[in-house]
């Protein structure tokens, strides 16, 4: 066998077809995973970070980001970049203000007497309220006057252009629904 071997060796340009006398699996190309699209449900590892290079969040060696794309639960610049990707792929994605968050709007800027608000905060200062439907809402403090405090509605990525690295790490296509079986 030893000399068949090497014999298999010597003769490279024929080594397919000799392979499975000479004592060598032939190994089969990796099955190509599927693409993102709509409908499936996507592992992400990412890294934001801000237009000057400051990482804001990051998700890498740690709880993949998981959600189902198409169904509008990430920004959709991001989600227009990942449409294709497969398994393992990565990619550097620029997303403007438009497909992330929006420009800032006034009208969710409102003032509230200082009595609604905690009396320790500072400009700048995070709060957690709720809708009239009891969603909770964030808020952000820009101004503490006399009377009022200036809140600020506006998500904080508001207007920010947002520089991601992704990864996919798995795409778990969904199961087709079983078929009842004819009697």
């Amino acid at each position: 066998m030893c000399s068949t071997r090497l014999f298999c060796l010597a003769l490279g340009f024929s080594f397919a077809i000799l392979a499975p006398l000479c004592g060598f699996a032939q190994t089969q190309p990796a099955p190509e995973t599927a693409p993102v699209k709509d409908g499936v449900t996507v592992h992400l590892e990412y890294t934001l970070k801000d237009e000057a290079g400051k990482i804001v969040e990051s998700n890498k060696g740690g709880t993949p980001l998981v959600f189902t794309h198409g169904n509008g639960q990430i920004i959709p610049g991001l989600e227009k970049a990942l449409l294709g990707m497969r398994e393992g792929e990565t990619k550097h994605v620029t997303v403007p203000p438009e497909d992330a968050y929006g420009q800032p709007d006034p009208t969710r800027v409102h003032e509230v007497s200082r009595e609604r608000v905690p009396k320790e905060i500072k400009v700048g200062s995070s709060l957690v309220g709720q809708t009239s439907t009891g969603q909770p809402i964030l808020a952000v403090v820009k101004e503490i006057k006399e009377q009022v405090v200036v809140l600020d509605f506006n998500h904080p990525m508001a207007g920010k252009t947002l520089i991601f690295d992704i990864k996919v790490l798995t795409v778990e296509t969904p199961k087709a629904a079983e078929t009842p079986k004819a009697n």
